[in-house]
């Protein structure tokens, strides 16, 4: 059995960044991977060369979370609703 053949889909600046959009394409069904280099993330670094963290996903995932990064950054996530706005109504009530 072939082992699955991971591509880089993205490149953030920095963990909290790659953890935004980790959570976005595995909230659609994607495995997702995180590679950052070592050093960086040894020392907590987030800016610069160091802090790049490059987004993995299978190779047969890929089409399908390239279309999910291309409409976080056109925004089409923004306008989705809050699922939690009625429960602080509810608890302050």
């Amino acid at each position: 059995m072939a082992k699955e053949q991971w591509e880089a889909v993205d490149q953030v600046g920095g963990e909290l960044q790659g953890e935004i959009i980790r959570g976005l394409l595995e909230a659609q069904g994607i495995p997702v991977l995180m590679s950052q280099e070592g050093a960086g993330r040894a020392i907590g670094l987030n800016v610069g060369a160091l802090g790049e963290v490059q987004i993995l996903v299978p190779t047969s995932h890929k089409s399908q979370a390239e279309q999910v990064i291309r409409d976080y950054y056109a925004g089409k996530y923004e306008d989705e609703p809050d699922l939690n706005a009625g429960e602080e109504e509810n608890d302050q009530g």
